[in-house]
């Protein structure tokens, strides 16, 4: 049964028509490629499978998109804390210590040093997240283990410098935070120990020195006590007795002057040898007995005028002037003889302020000589104490300070498990994958058809492939019903 609708041709536009003759015209010469119309009539003419194919491709990535494994990323913070000076390690930070410490910290957390224990510790030789099927020897198994947990631990550093993350992905999330737990937990452990090693091995060596400084103060101590009982003092062996000795000898000193002077002044009176010297004369009752004589001499002159040699008063004068002059005779020689025994006295009493001047000389020399002896132990002694009495001052803290436990980094937050998967992102995946189903859906007709099924399905593969000019289009042909 044939169609009562019109299917009446339609003149062809007019279009500028490059070509060559016919049946000579190739594409390439043809013109700029693909047109719209064609692009057009591809697209009817495959609508349906390139559907099917999107819708097809779709499902398949969504079925592998769920079968995706998921994956649970937990992280532990640390905080780094550069004002934290150790003394006893003599640790001090340069400026813009961020620059170069933070990347040492984070090559030395993700190292063999610290991952190594982390492996023997949580036993992760035998997961086979880790082992990933590997059947070599156990050295190279736990080398191959390690070097897996290097590739999937996250170490990054934070925004302003002090704070470090460790991300540790993993299937289940109590594993990742186990794991990211026992890295950030070895990583402080070594931390600390290098930190504090240096002050407990210095406390070791500080009291090895203070124990070598307290035997040598003893040592000087017992040398002081034995110069003193060997030479007998019972005073400090650096006294003030120096002083007075010193006064004595020249308190002797002046003594022995004072006698050697009055032995030459006694030697010089009887070199003159002379009684009638003035010295003598002058000397106890000389004068007045001389002062008698003179009286009488000068009575008896007056008696001797008047009254004969016989007279009873010039005999009685005569009389007192022998008895005076016998007095005075005595009294010279008295005098005399005094004198002797005064220069014997005086060379005798010189010699025994020579001898002790003498003995207190060598007595002094002697006792300096000690003192000097005495000052040099007791200099040691008082060096020796000094230095065990500083040291003894700075142990108590330096051993306050290797008990610190000095560092100068902190576990901020430890890693807590998880409650959603962080990879794979499927939602994102699914939109992804749509956008490839499309494109695939609408680039695979074209390929199609342009490599393996060419078809003529528009004007434009007629004028633009063999340079037929089309001058009617018919619109579809309805199937004849019979």
């Amino acid at each position: 049964m044939i169609s009562m609708k019109p299917n009446l041709p339609i003149s062809a536009p007019p279009e500028q028509f490059v070509g060559g003759p016919l049946g000579i015209a190739s594409e390439e010469s043809a013109g700029g490629g693909i047109s719209v119309r064609q692009i057009i009539s591809i697209l009817r003419s495959y609508w349906i499978p390139s559907l099917a194919s999107v819708v097809v491709l779709i499902a398949i990535m969504f079925g592998a998109i769920k079968m995706l494994p998921k994956v649970y990323v937990a992280t532990a913070t640390l905080m780094f804390n550069y004002e934290n000076k150790d003394v006893l390690a003599n640790r001090d930070f340069p400026s813009g210590p961020g620059g170069t410490y933070i990347p040492t910290q984070i090559e030395l957390i993700t190292s063999r040093v610290v991952l190594q224990p982390v492996v023997d510790r949580l036993k992760l030789t035998t997961d086979k997240e880790f082992v990933r099927g590997f059947m070599g020897t156990p050295a190279a198994l736990e080398e191959i283990v390690t070097n897996n947990l290097h590739d999937s631990l996250t170490v990054t550093p934070g925004t302003g410098g002090q704070l470090l993350y460790i991300a540790m992905p993993a299937k289940l999330p109590e594993r990742a935070a186990e794991i990211a737990n026992a890295v950030a937990n070895e990583y402080l452990k070594q931390q600390r120990e290098r930190t504090n090693q240096p002050a407990v091995e210095r406390a070791e060596r500080y009291s090895k020195q203070l124990d070598e400084l307290r035997g040598k103060a003893i040592q000087a101590q017992d040398r002081v006590t034995e110069f003193r009982q060997q030479h007998g003092l019972t005073e400090s062996v650096v006294s003030d007795a120096g002083d007075t000795e010193a006064a004595d000898l020249h308190d002797l000193q002046n003594k022995l002057e004072a006698a050697k002077n009055q032995r030459r002044e006694l030697e010089a009176h009887q070199l003159a040898g002379d009684s009638s010297s003035e010295a003598v004369l002058e000397t106890g009752s000389v004068p007045a007995l001389r002062a008698t004589i003179t009286t009488l001499e000068g009575q008896m002159a007056q008696e001797r005028a008047t009254l004969g040699p016989k007279h009873p008063k010039v005999l009685e004068l005569e009389s007192q002037m022998a008895a005076a002059k016998r007095a005075l005779a005595n009294e010279v020689q008295s005098i005399a003889a005094s004198s002797s025994v005064q220069l014997a006295r005086a060379r005798d009493l010189e010699t025994k302020y020579q001898t002790a001047l003498d003995a207190e000389r060598a007595r002094v020399l002697d006792r300096r000589g000690l003192q000097d002896q005495g000052s040099k132990l007791l200099l040691e002694l008082q060096s020796a104490q000094a230095n065990y009495k500083k040291a003894l001052d700075g142990y108590d803290q330096v051993m306050f300070a290797t008990a610190g436990n000095y560092t100068d980094v902190s576990l901020i937050s430890r890693a807590d498990p998880p409650a959603k998967p962080t990879k794979p992102n499927k939602m994102k995946l699914f939109v992804m994958s749509c956008a490839a189903s499309l494109g695939f859906g609408i680039v695979w007709p074209f390929a199609y058809e342009l490599l393996f099924n060419r078809r003529l399905r528009c004007r434009d593969d007629m004028e633009r492939s063999f340079g037929i000019p089309v001058l009617a289009e018919f619109g579809p042909t309805p199937a004849l019903q019979g």
